[in-house]
């Protein structure tokens, strides 16, 4: 049966490429051998499901226990009526059961118990009948909130006292975060915290992503199956794109070898990822589209907007910065500094974020910075530019929701337009640089942009702009670029009477243009 790279659900060895699942949890099996209770988190399509499900199969056939994933996911839909979600999840409990394990390991009926009791009295009775010491994990535990949350944690910590023989004798919860960021009740701000009755546990885990190697590995298991191979660029920049994420990882592959490049005796070449990570986020696929949801947050937004504005993040919970990268949006580089994931979600997170004012462009009625060769006149695009802002600049930047960069926003939405014309925008961000930079391909037409903002209380950005706009300038190999000023500070004219542009030179003498916006 041929096999293919898996973008939904849990991977199956039989039909999907896949690593041995618990490479990337190699202290799961201990603390099930010390009769631990513990807790799995992780961003969304990273493997934890594949992971603990593979456990489960793995125990269960080892003889010494039963063991079997069951999800709490379909509770979810009850928040406030206990009962009601305590049935729910059993009878999913049951289904999950039968086809996991073999009918003498599957759980007795369970017995009727008052409501807030079913889950933990369902344990008991599952456990007491098992010929085996019994393992549950509990996958999408923290899609449950408000009462039903609480009640379920505080059923397991009760029934924590009597196992192994009446409770099961290792116990997982599986989600996207660590017990004390489950949500209460609706909305970001009301977490468990210290506060949360699952104050059993002995360790968190986290499942990491691919390494370099292991993204070789995976690609390694499709030239096996047909002969067609990955050249060594294309495995390089796959996992430089995703940095090992592994639902990009995945996705990558399957565009390239199922749409890109469907002949098997062709390689996969280096422009063929470079197309594919274009059409994933063109299409703003279900993972990435879950990804963008939360930006709205308010402590995703607490570290992305300063982080978009290249500011010094200031005085964040610990907590937030915990969650941001608990949820596999930013990760911390090894010499200290926050920084977006991978360069994928570079991408996509400040095109989602100014989708809006994309949305709320006049229609466009023509191309005038596209020559009769179809290359960039870099003159009429700075006509246009300023024209643009002059016109629509101050109505759009109340359609962005992060206000510390609506004015990139604004800009980026201006070319985007540009860029659907065959073109392709990248962009630069970190905490503490003070800027973002952005550079537009257009065949052969590169243009660099430095973008700064003048705040009330700081001098004129002029002089550190033109000499960062150098080093950027540098590193693409180019001679010329924008140095975009957005003014905002307070009792300035309106945007169409200050924006304008004019000629400087950068430190290395560069001659580029500067636009006070």
């Amino acid at each position: 049966m041929p096999r293919w790279f898996n973008t939904a659900g849990p991977c199956r060895p039989d039909i999907h490429y896949m690593l041995p699942a618990l490479r990337r949890l190699p202290d799961v099996q201990r603390l099930i051998a010390q009769e631990g209770y513990f807790v799995v988190h992780a961003p969304r399509q990273v493997g934890k499901t594949t992971a603990l499900l593979s456990l489960a199969q793995e125990l269960t056939a080892g003889g010494r226990y039963a063991a079997v994933l069951v999800s709490m996911e379909v509770g979810a839909a009850f928040p406030q009526d206990v009962g009601t979600a305590e049935l729910a999840m059993l009878d999913d409990w049951r289904n999950a059961a039968e086809a996991q394990l073999p009918p003498e390991l599957r759980p007795p009926p369970f017995p009727e118990a008052p409501e807030g009791n079913r889950i933990g009295s369902a344990l008991a009775a599952w456990a007491k009948a098992e010929p085996r010491p019994l393992v549950v994990f509990l996958d999408e535990i923290d899609a449950l909130r408000d009462e039903t949350l609480v009640s379920v944690l505080r059923q397991l910590r009760s029934g924590y006292l009597n196992r192994p023989r009446s409770f099961p004798v290792s116990l997982a919860l599986i989600g996207l975060r660590d017990v004390r960021d489950y949500k209460v009740v609706s909305g970001e701000e009301d977490r468990l915290g210290t506060a949360s009755p699952f104050n059993i546990k002995v360790r968190s885990l986290t499942l990491r992503d691919f390494t370099a190697q292991e993204v070789a590995e995976l690609y390694a298991q499709h030239t096996a199956d047909t002969g067609q191979r990955f050249e060594p660029e294309a495995l390089a920049l796959a996992f430089e794109l995703t940095q090992g994420q592994p639902w990009l990882v995945n996705a990558l592959a399957k565009v390239a070898v199922e749409e890109l490049v469907p002949d098997i005796s062709k390689p996969v070449r280096r422009a063929d990822i470079e197309h594919a990570k274009k059409l994933l986020i063109d299409r703003r696929e279900t993972h990435l589209d879950s990804l963008a949801e939360r930006l709205r947050e308010p402590r995703v937004r607490r570290i992305m907007e300063p982080m978009l504005a290249g500011l010094a993040l200031g005085d964040v919970p610990e907590d937030d910065l915990r969650f941001v990268q608990d949820l596999g949006l930013v990760r911390m580089a090894q010499g200290g500094g926050l920084g977006v994931a991978n360069p994928i979600y570079r991408e996509v997170i400040p095109r989602v974020l100014s989708s809006t004012a994309v949305a709320s462009l006049p229609p466009q009625t023509s191309t005038p910075w596209r020559r009769a060769d179809g290359r960039l006149d870099m003159a009429r695009l700075m006509e246009a530019f300023l024209a643009f802002w002059r016109q629509h600049g101050q109505p759009l930047l109340g359609t962005a929701h992060y206000h510390e960069i609506a004015p990139h926003l604004v800009l980026m939405a201006f070319l985007h337009r540009v860029a659907n014309g065959g073109g392709t925008l990248e962009r630069e961000y970190a905490v503490g640089t003070g800027r973002m930079d952005l550079c537009l391909r257009y065949g052969p037409d590169t243009l660099a942009m430095e973008l700064k903002v003048w705040r009330d209380g700081e001098k004129d950005p002029l002089e550190e702009g033109l000499a960062q706009l150098d080093g950027y300038l540098a590193g693409l190999g180019l001679d010329s670029g924008w140095l975009v000023i957005f003014d905002r500070r307070g009792g300035q004219p309106p945007i169409s009477e200050r924006t304008h542009a004019s000629d400087a030179v950068t430190p290395a003498g560069r001659r580029v243009s500067v636009v006070r916006a």
